[in-house]
C-alpha cells in the first residue's frame, strides 16, 4: 500500500454533521432521563422488581455511554430530555406507580430507534426487550392494583355518563332547577343501590360456587370404612376431573397406603387439622372479596362520579347553565378516568381518555336532544 492511498483510508471518515450531532445529543440526554427514572422507580419498589428495574437503569447507562463516545467532545453540551420524558422523571419521583411503568411502556415502544440506521442493532434490540420488561413489570402492577381500584375507576365513569345523560336529558325539557336537582340525586340513588345490589348478588354466587365446588369433609369419616377392593373414593376423585389412575393412586393415599404429605387436594388432615386445599379456598375467597364490602365500594364508586353534574344545580345554577357547567365538569372527568382505564389496560391514555369522552357526551347529546323534543 502506498503513502498516498494509505493517507485517503485514514482521512476517509468527516466528522459528525449537524443533524447528527443534534440526534445523537437528544439520544443520549433521553438515555440518561430514562436511566434516572427507573432507578426512581427502584427506589420506591421492593424486590424482585427492584433488582429488574435497576438492571434496566444499567442498560440505559451504557447506551448513554455509546452516544457520548459517538459525540466526542460535543457530548460536553448537555440537552434537556424530551418533555415527555422529563414529565415520566417527575411523576416517578412523586409516585413511582404502575401508572409511570404504564408510560414507560409506551416509551420504549415509541423509541426513535425503530427507524434510526445509525443506530446499532445492539441497543435496538435492548430497547425492544426493556418494552417487554416493562410491559411485564406494568402487568404484575395492574395485577396488584387491579381490584378495589380498577372498581373505582370503571363505578365513578359509570355515575358520570349514566347521570349526565339523565341529568342533561330532565335539563332540556325546561322543567325547574329543583326538579332537575331532585331527578339527579334520584338518579344518583338508584345507579349506586343497582350497582351495589349488582356486585353483592356477583361475589355471592361466586362464593357460593366455590363452595359447591371444594370437596366436603364426608370422605373423611367415611374413608376407615371402605373396601379396598372395591374403592369408592376413586369415584370421588374421577368425579373431579381426575383420570383412573390417577384417582387410584390418591384413594390410595387417603386411605393410607400411600405416603405423601405434598398432596394439595384434600380439604383436611385425618387428624382434623386443615391442609393445603382449605388454605387454597380461603384464598379464593379472599380474591373473590367480601359481598358485604365490595357492595359498598361499588355503591361509593358510582355516587362519586353521578354527584358531579348535580353539582351546578346544588349550588344554585339554572338553565343552560347549570347544563354547561355539568357538560364541562364531567368532561373533565371522563378524561381522567379515561386516561386512567387506559393505563390500566395498557393502551395509549389519551385515546382511552377522548374515547370515553366521546361516548359520555354522545349519551348526553341524545338525551338532551330527547329533552328538547319533549320540551315543557
Amino acid at each position: 500500500m502506498s503513502g498516498s492511498e494509505y493517507e485517503r483510508e485514514v482521512t476517509v471518515a468527516p466528522g459528525p454533521s449537524k443533524s447528527q450531532i443534534r440526534r445523537w445529543r437528544r439520544y443520549l440526554a433521553d438515555e440518561i432521563a430514562e436511566g434516572q427514572i427507573y432507578r426512581d422507580l427502584a427506589h420506591r419498589s421492593q424486590k424482585p422488581e427492584k433488582a429488574i428495574l435497576l438492571g434496566l437503569a444499567d442498560a440505559e447507562d451504557r447506551h448513554a455511554q455509546h452516544w457520548r463516545d459517538l459525540l466526542g467532545e460535543y457530548a460536553e453540551t448537555r440537552r434537556r430530555p424530551s418533555l415527555h420524558r422529563a414529565l415520566l422523571r417527575i411523576l416517578a419521583r412523586m409516585f413511582g406507580s404502575v401508572f409511570v411503568l404504564a408510560l414507560m411502556q409506551r416509551s420504549e415502544s415509541n423509541t426513535p430507534y425503530k427507524t434510526d440506521s445509525e443506530v446499532p442493532r445492539e441497543i435496538a434490540a435492548d430497547e425492544a426487550i426493556h418494552e417487554e420488561v416493562v410491559r411485564g413489570l406494568a402487568a404484575r402492577g395492574r395485577e396488584t392494583m387491579a381490584g378495589n381500584f380498577r372498581a373505582a375507576v370503571f363505578g365513578a365513569n359509570d355515575g358520570l355518563v349514566s347521570n349526565l345523560a339523565l341529568v342533561m336529558g330532565v335539563g332540556a325539557t325546561g322543567i325547574a332547577p329543583s326538579v332537575v336537582l331532585f331527578t339527579g340525586l334520584a338518579g344518583l340513588l338508584a345507579g349506586a343501590l343497582s350497582m351495589g345490589a349488582g356486585e353483592y348478588v356477583s361475589v355471592r354466587s361466586q362464593r357460593e360456587l366455590l363452595e359447591a365446588s371444594h370437596p366436603t369433609h364426608i370422605t373423611l369419616r367415611a374413608a376407615k370404612h371402605l373396601d379396598i377392593e372395591q374403592n369408592e373414593l376413586e369415584l370421588v376423585y374421577q368425579a373431579r376431573g381426575m383420570t383412573p389412575e390417577d384417582a387410584s393412586h390418591r384413594a390410595l393415599e387417603r386411605l393410607g397406603y400411600l405416603n405423601c404429605d405434598c398432596n394439595p387436594s384434600f380439604s383436611a388432615r385425618p387428624d382434623g387439622s386443615q391442609g393445603p386445599e382449605a388454605e387454597l379456598q380461603q384464598e379464593e375467597f379472599e380474591a373473590v372479596g367480601n359481598p358485604w364490602k365490595v357492595a359498598f365500594s361499588s355503591f361509593l364508586f358510582f355516587s362519586s362520579g353521578a354527584i358531579i353534574p348535580v353539582l351546578p344545580f346544588v349550588f344554585g345554577a339554572s338553565g343552560i347553565a347549570a347544563l354547561s357547567w355539568a357538560l364541562g365538569l364531567v368532561s373533565l372527568a371522563l378524561l381522567i378516568t379515561g386516561g386512567i382505564v387506559g393505563l390500566l389496560s395498557g393502551a395509549a391514555p389519551g385515546k382511552r381518555a377522548l374515547r370515553q369522552l366521546a361516548i359520555g357526551l354522545g349519551a348526553a347529546g341524545v338525551t338532551y336532544v330527547l329533552g328538547l323534543i319533549f320540551q315543557i
